[in-house]
């Protein structure tokens, strides 16, 4: 797979530098160009007055903070910013004229939160913050809650003891539930830990005063305990569940390549594969790993190119062929010389993609984001409401008026709606990577959905991509090697697939070609050029015709017969004279047939669009099971055919590999390039198939659509719990310890769900 070094695509980055607050240099890969109006998940073109940056947030406790923070930075000129609740970063594309990459920190700080590069933050444990306070939590509130529900085992004074044991766990092991709570306080906001710290503080306060006062009313120290040491298991297994959601790409990055043997002066150097430069050659043994994307200079091997691509079967390499960086090198030694490194490397590149996606927001999570920006302020309404509301029935007391209060307060649970979509994104997004399948935003998960209609482009896609002569027909009597070395040279100066393939077998049967004069290419039709002073016109028979050259019947019958076999041919005239005729063919994919069954079994109508004619087009559509063919169609005019199947009602994916594909990638409703085609193709598209094999098309759009599925279940699931649960406080029917419970039990399962996308497989057997 290849990727633009320059911004010449959707997702292409140029760099520009910013100083974050303390006065820290920013590297060019934390600040990049980002268009106008558009956020780093969803940029499509580079504009020179935007820049975005990615920010890593600290504090965030529910999506409510991700969303205040989102308002916070939006709030400043010439800002747009997506803040992501599951993997705490903060995607934001900015006007460095207006404001600068301090004044995005400062904004976050100033609304209660921390923020930083993400160069800047040590990765650690996620869970370590709980360990410790859950430990205590734990183990005091387990004879807290024996003292409540076990009166035999009540001592003498045994209230005393329960605020003895209670105490530390409120104070210590809930502290940070307190401190986030105090300092949004001082914001004037409200979020899942100002419920958190209401309930358990004022079930704490209740009993202490019960206590102290001699009361008869219920004691509620168990409460307190318990709420505490539930949320913070909840959290424990939040946080270790957030982090296996990203495994994924964190394991593709670090099993690059660390070092690589790198040639200079004619020995053999030891270095760090960043020091690598554009250029130099490295050698590779059987064993190591390609230390960065190249070409292959000498030597001969099988590559292991399962970590990029999926695929398990090694591909065999040599000279001129290219390989990417981090695959593995199975049996030769090879001398290969460095075309990319660094960030613009194949495996950058697709990890930065997937970066990108899981930073995005799918249009599904727009409603959670707008109910988790007032949930907490309703929460807290709702809760003085019930307590007002049950000491007005007149037979409730105001022990039982509290502690439904209470549950109320606790049982709320906005957790859950911020976890819904970004966590599934993550975990879908991370399963694609490994299996060659690049995302490249959440606004993709929604049209895999709608697709009615698949666009198979027939080189590279169906086909091999590699052309290769097949037959040559001399007209009466022209000579056949004189026929081929003229339409070789002609075709030498193009860089069309069918040229190549003409030119190499005129290398071949003839030796060295005559130079070419003068040369006119005809974009979609074929070539004229004058070669020893005479001139040649090469490609499409109605080329010939429409400059008026004459095409003899028994030479268009050869091309009925030769057509009707699946070859492309293509006419020769020499000085104004038909002179014979080239057919060309393409080899179908071994996988195209079963790949086209794959995507009809998703419920999708295969077209195949090509230039070739309508012989050979149906041809070829006929060995794949293709019904419905467009044939003809010229490079400029593809984009066109899509846009009229769209204007008659049908939403169409398109998969190309070439730069003629690329309009129709984009127009399409949904682009997948094959990965092994060109850079404007898969910048153009928004699924990239790495591996370069179709039936990962009908991969993709499985995981993609069970990626949004898993997003919806966890959105329904997330509203349901609120929409019962609440009114359920609200009635008394909840106490606060299973309000607790519900609660942390909620997220953890919203995270878990998404976690099951790990175990997506390929859909065709013994792949």
């Amino acid at each position: 797979m290849t990727t633009p070094a320059t911004g010449t695509g959707r997702r292409g980055a140029t760099t520009a530098g910013g100083t974050p607050a303390g006065g820290t240099p920013v590297s060019q890969a934390q600040v990049s160009q980002v268009p106008a109006g558009e956020t780093r998940a969803s940029s499509a073109t580079l504009a020179p007055d935007r820049q975005r940056v990615e920010l890593a947030i600290s504090g965030m406790t529910c999506a409510s903070c991700a969303a205040r923070i989102e308002k916070r930075l939006n709030k400043l000129e010439g800002v747009q910013a997506s803040v992501n609740f599951a993997s705490e970063q903060a995607a934001v594309a900015f006007d460095p004229a207006t404001v600068d990459v301090a004044a995005l920190i400062g904004a976050v700080e100033a609304a209660g939160y921390g923020a930083a590069l993400p160069e800047a933050v040590t990765e650690g444990d996620p869970t370590g913050p709980y360990r410790v306070r859950l430990a205590v939590a734990v183990t005091l509130t387990i004879p807290l809650v024996v003292l409540a529900w076990a009166p035999a085992a009540r001592p003498p004074g045994w209230g005393w003891v329960s605020l003895a044991l209670a105490s530390p766990v409120v104070a210590y092991a809930g502290w940070p539930f307190h401190k986030a709570a105090v300092a949004n306080a001082r914001h004037g906001v409200a979020t899942m830990d100002t419920l958190i710290s209401i309930g358990t503080v004022a079930a704490w306060t209740w009993s202490t005063v019960v206590l102290a006062a001699g009361m008869s009313g219920a004691v509620y120290f168990d409460t307190a305990g318990a709420i505490t040491a539930l949320i913070l298991v909840g959290r424990y297994l939040e946080a270790r569940a957030k982090r296996r959601s990203g495994e994924a790409i964190r394991a593709l990055l670090e099993l690059g390549a660390k070092e690589a043997r790198v040639v200079r002066d004619g020995v053999e150097v030891l270095v760090a594969v960043d020091q690598v430069e554009v250029g130099e050659r490295f050698v590779v043994r059987p064993g190591e790993k390609v230390a960065t994307d190249g070409v292959v200079v000498s030597g001969a091997s099988a590559v292991d190119a399962s970590l990029l691509t999926g695929e398990s079967v090694p591909v065999e390499v040599g000279p001129g062929d290219a390989v990417a960086g981090a695959t593995l090198n199975t049996t030769g030694r090879l001398v290969v010389e460095a075309t990319r490194v660094g960030s613009a490397t194949a495996l950058a590149q697709i990890a930065r993609l997937v970066a990108e996606a899981q930073g995005g927001k799918a249009p599904v999570q727009r409603l959670a984001d707008r109910v988790s920006a007032v949930f907490v302020p309703i929460v807290l309404a709702v809760a003085g409401l019930t307590l007002v509301g049950w000491l007005l029935v007149g037979h409730a007391t105001a022990t039982s008026a509290f502690s439904t209060a209470v549950a109320v307060v606790v049982i709320a649970c906005p957790c859950a709606l911020g976890l819904a979509t970004p966590t599934a994104l993550m975990v879908g997004t991370g399963r694609g990577a490994q299996l060659g399948i690049v995302i490249k935003g959440p606004e993709v998960l929604e049209q895999t959905r709608q697709v009615s209609t698949i666009v198979l482009d027939k080189t590279g896609t169906l086909t091999e991509g590699r052309m290769a002569v097949t037959a040559v027909v001399p007209a009466g009597g022209v000579d056949g090697d004189q026929l081929v070395r003229l339409a070789a040279a002609a075709e030498g100066a193009s860089e069309h697939p069918i040229a190549a393939a003409i030119a190499a077998y005129g290398r071949a049967r003839c030796g060295a070609l005559p130079e070419v004069e003068r040369f006119t290419a005809r974009v979609g039709l074929g070539v004229e050029a004058v070669v020893e002073a005479r001139t040649v016109v090469v490609g499409r028979p109605s080329l010939l015709e429409g400059a008026g050259i004459e095409v003899p019947g028994d030479l268009s019958d050869e091309v009925a017969r030769l057509e009707a076999a699946g070859t492309t041919v293509v006419a020769v005239a020499v000085d104004g004279v038909a002179s014979g005729l080239v057919a060309v063919a393409d080899q179908l994919k071994a996988t195209s047939r079963q790949a086209v069954a794959e995507l009809r079994a998703l419920g999708l109508t295969p077209v195949l669009l090509t230039g070739d004619n309508e012989a050979t087009a149906r041809a070829v559509a006929g060995e794949v099971g293709i019904e419905r063919v467009l044939a003809g169609v010229l490079p400029q005019d593809k984009a066109a055919e899509i846009a009229r199947l769209q204007a008659a009602g049908e939403v169409v994916a398109m998969v190309g590999d070439g730069v003629n594909d690329a309009p129709a990638l984009a127009t399409a409703d949904l682009g997948l390039a094959i990965g092994t085609g060109t850079d404007v193709a898969i910048e153009a598209s928004d699924l990239t198939l790495v591996s370069g094999d179709l039936r990962a098309a009908a991969d993709a759009i499985r995981l993609s659509r069970r990626t949004l599925a898993t997003i919806k279940g966890n959105l329904f699931w997330a509203f349901g719990y609120n929409v019962a649960a609440i009114p359920l406080a609200v009635a008394g029917v909840v106490d606060p310890v299973v309000a607790a419970a519900a609660m942390a039990f909620s997220s953890v399962f919203v995270v878990t769900n998404s976690l099951r996308l790990r175990r997506f497989r390929p859909g065709a057997a013994g792949r």
